[in-house]
């Protein structure tokens, strides 16, 4: 398997706080080093994400709050004040190296309820495009405990599989993944590899409360799930030194977890097997032609539609004859789709009232049957 960052194209790193605050205050040397890092995978042609800790540890030092657990309503002061410094902080330091920072604050129903996932996930994509460095972090100015992940790497493997990466590098304060906890065990052996999370490997990470498990591994390995079911290979590697990424790429120890598909693939899995569709959008014979050749679909070619699908339903993608040809993820409500079948992408706005996507189904989110496939 590829065990370098500049065999992959996407790229989501995620930060834990110890890593980026100290005492109350930003650790600027380590943030410059991990921003060089950043600046050379982009000059490289790679998309870098970030996935920040961090808001509510240097909030509470801007704050002046005491040492020791926080109120909820302390806890969304701190992370309110930390977010605008932690957002400048990385603005100011990734501009000084011709990078340009866009924030991004999910709750978790963000990364669950469908249409807000959409829509989060066509602003990452979005500025990727612009050449742009997404910071994530969980909003914790306003999530409670009831609605919040309560965790940065299980929000780190969503937001990657979301922005389809194919890869997500967990900096920890612990280089990888042992047998047993290395600080109380001697006898603990290292694992370079992981190719798939079984119990006996989430049995290594310690049940929840162990002295293990309080260090974060029990989160790794469920966000290694996450990663390797969506196409994602995942490390875990320390953040501990500066220039971390660089020295994952000379050689430094590191847990892989390699996924076995790509993030297209494992999508694509996900749409024709996993989703029931939830209506029927007809075809064509020049769309049809269009789809088999690997482009999207257009509500030029679409005759008719059927169904209660709202944005980003599954649907049945069907032939003139009714015949199931595969499926996909719509972009529009089937109200919205009724009013624009058979018309030119460019009359879209003019029609529904605002400018929405070209495309009725994207060729990221169709999947033909197979026999389509073999047809083609």
């Amino acid at each position: 398997m590829a065990r370098s960052l500049s065999d992959y194209k996407r790229i989501t790193v995620k930060i834990g706080s110890a890593l980026l605050v100290e005492n109350g205050r930003l650790k600027r040397e380590w943030l410059e080093s991990l921003a060089d890092d950043l600046q050379a995978l982009s000059e490289a042609g790679k998309e870098v994400l970030v996935v920040s800790s961090g808001s509510i540890a240097l909030g509470r030092g801007v704050l002046g709050l005491p040492a020791g657990p926080l109120k909820l309503e302390q806890a969304q002061a701190a992370a309110s004040v930390g977010q605008i410094a932690l957002a400048q902080a990385y603005s100011e330091i990734l501009g000084a190296r011709g990078l340009t920072a866009g924030q991004i604050l999910l709750t978790l129903g963000d990364t669950e309820e469908r249409r807000r996932y959409l829509n989060a996930r066509e602003t990452i994509s979005t500025l990727l495009k612009m050449g742009a460095v997404p910071i994530i972090n969980e909003n914790d100015s306003v999530a409670t405990s009831e609605i919040r992940y309560g965790d940065n790497d299980r929000l780190g493997a969503r937001v990657a599989t979301m922005a389809s990466a194919d890869l997500l590098v967990l900096l920890s304060d612990v280089d990888g993944l042992y047998t047993a906890a290395p600080q109380t065990d001697p006898k603990a052996i290292f694992l370079p590899e992981v190719p798939q999370v079984t119990q006996e490997i989430e049995a290594m990470a310690g049940a929840p409360g162990s002295a293990f498990s309080s260090g974060g591994m029990k989160t790794k390995i469920d966000a290694a799930k996450i990663a390797q079911s969506a196409g994602t290979t995942m490390i875990i590697a320390s953040g501990k030194t500066l220039n971390p990424l660089d020295a994952i790429e000379n050689g430094a120890r590191a847990t892989w977890f390699p996924a076995p598909s790509s993030p297209s693939r494992a999508r694509k899995t996900w749409i024709s097997g996993h989703l029931k569709p939830h209506g029927t959008i007809q075809l064509d014979a020049g769309a049809l032609k269009a789809v088999k050749a690997g482009k999207s679909l257009l509500p030029a070619g679409v005759t008719k539609v059927d169904g209660t699908f709202t944005r980003g339903d599954a649907v049945r993608i069907v032939d003139a004859d009714g015949h199931d040809v595969g499926r996909g993820l719509v972009a529009y409500d089937y109200g919205e789709a009724s009013l624009i079948i058979g018309r030119n992408s460019k009359e879209i706005e003019a029609i529904v009232g605002y400018p929405g996507r070209a495309e009725m189904i994207h060729t990221d989110d169709l999947v033909l049957s197979t026999s389509d496939l073999d047809n083609s």
